[in-house]
């Protein structure tokens, strides 16, 4: 196993453990809180810094570089994005009910980042 997939791979554990954090903490504690925004500043970091040295992996030995793994990380990382941005907006806002509401779509795009991961361990192990 090279150094950078072994890199690539650990960032991608960092991102789901701090993302998990950041959204169940959030769910557990029914509001949004400054301590679950770091959680996801820190999950979108290291899941794109994830993200890009799996590109590279991928590019230099001539993987796919679009497939279904390919559009779902796609689309969660832009939604983890998205995500981040609402939550700082919902948070700073201080609407109650918005903040006991927003969990609802944290989980939705914790989901969709979950199945990503997965998919790319199942081809990662040849098993897709």
């Amino acid at each position: 196993m090279s150094t950078l997939l072994i890199v690539a791979s650990s960032a991608m554990v960092v991102a789901l453990i701090l993302y998990s954090i950041g959204v169940f903490g959030e769910k557990i504690s029914g509001t949004i809180q400054f301590k679950h925004l770091v959680f996801f500043v820190g999950g979108l970091i290291f899941d794109t810094i994830g993200t890009t040295l799996m590109n590279r992996i991928a590019t230099q030995d001539g993987g796919s570089t679009f497939g279904l793994h390919q559009i779902t990380g796609g689309a969660a990382l832009v939604l983890m994005a998205f995500h981040l941005v609402w939550a700082i907006r919902v948070y700073n806002k201080g609407d109650e009910k918005a903040k006991h509401q927003f969990h609802k779509f944290s989980l939705g795009v914790w989901i969709l980042w979950v199945i990503s991961f997965v998919l790319g361990i199942l081809l990662g192990i040849g098993v897709i």
